[in-house]
């Protein structure tokens, strides 16, 4: 299940998810099933050329036809500031378009809700779920992952339209929030044009996480807008710098990743903790969301019953464990969890 896109920001493959049982895998499935998609930003257009209008004669307007040609112009005005109002109000508002749903900020409950997960619903879940959840890639030998001049640190490349991501952030949006405290975290959706359509989800562009632990960079490379004139285009919002985007090059590549690619393209989304455990597309069907809202899947997740809790809550153990490893086992109430232990047992990592 993932979203591939080239690495230069130019767009990429954007598959299908798939479903489970005894048919093809979810990523090989996704990957048979993929379409072109580019995200780049519009371009902008030049001046429109001012309205003409007939020519007067030489000897102009008597008086009174001044006074009619000047009520006239202040009308034509007040008309024209009226209809830009109107387009910038509509533009901006964004609460009446039906090509995308708006980036807002969380709200305080779906906030508290997302970042204070029971320790018990946590160690419940583990790492069994109804819904099938994948395994992340386990590394070694590489040196410790170093962002803005820190290390231990953890990566993640996405984008706000990929119902994939969607899927992914509930997870390691809960999963940091043990290891430190977020700051601007917004709420958003997946593309309404796209498969999962409308998946409730956060986003991480602008979001802070103060963490005495692990230094997280989080980079939604396009927004969830399409470009207008184009099918499955989106307007452009980050980019990764070039310590960044040297990371993303090298471990997305098909030397690390069994999905991997020797071409420049990275699956959305693809998260790196600290070079040495990567995820690479979502770990599980973001369809186990459809219709819920982000009310219902943030208030959901001390209910270990939920499917989708326990697919949330079972990726975000696996992650709890890579930053474990990377921070050599601290804190310690999150790192010799059951949950988190029964995640590094299954993944063969240690905290040492």
């Amino acid at each position: 299940m993932a979203d591939n896109v080239k690495s230069s920001g130019a767009g990429g493959n954007k598959p299908k998810p798939a479903g489970s049982g005894n048919t093809q895998s979810a990523k090989d499935k996704s990957r048979a099933a993929s379409r072109s998609v580019a995200g780049k930003a519009p371009g902008k257009g030049g001046n429109a050329p001012r309205p003409g209008g007939k020519p007067r004669s030489a000897s102009g307007p008597g008086p009174s036809q001044q006074g009619k040609w000047i009520a006239w112009g202040a009308v034509g005005l007040v008309v024209v500031i009226v209809a830009v109002l109107v387009v910038v109000f509509a533009t901006r508002g964004n609460s009446t378009n039906t090509s995308y749903i708006a980036t807002t900020p969380a709200p305080a409950q779906i906030v508290k809700d997302v970042t204070t997960v029971p320790a018990s619903a946590w160690d419940k879940v583990g790492i069994t779920s109804s819904v099938p959840v994948a395994k992340p890639t386990v590394i070694s030998g590489n040196p410790p992952m170093t962002i803005n001049g820190k290390t231990p640190a953890m990566l993640y490349y996405g984008a706000e339209y990929c119902p994939y991501c969607a899927a992914e952030r509930w997870a390691m949006t809960a999963a940091l929030a043990r290891f430190g405290t977020w700051g601007n975290l917004q709420t958003t959706a997946s593309s309404l044009a796209d498969v999962d359509a409308g998946t409730h989800t956060l986003s991480f562009h602008g979001a802070t996480l103060d963490s005495p632990y692990i230094t997280f960079r989080g980079i939604e490379q396009y927004t969830n807008i399409p470009v207008a004139g184009t099918q499955g285009q989106y307007t452009n919002l980050q980019s990764p710098t070039k310590e960044e985007a040297k990371i993303l090059a090298k471990y997305s590549s098909s030397k690390y990743l069994a999905n991997g690619s020797s071409t420049g393209s990275i699956s959305f989304p693809f998260v790196d903790i600290n070079n040495s455990l990567l995820f690479s597309g979502a770990s599980y069907d973001p369809q186990i969301l459809a219709n819920l809202s982000w009310a219902d899947i943030a208030g959901g997740l001390s209910d270990t019953n939920n499917p989708a809790t326990q697919a949330i809550l079972a990726t975000g153990n696996y992650m709890s464990a890579g930053i474990c490893q990377a921070t050599k086992g601290q804190p310690g109430s999150v790192c010799q969890s059951s949950g988190v232990q029964a995640a590094a047992k299954a993944l063969g990592i240690t905290f040492g």
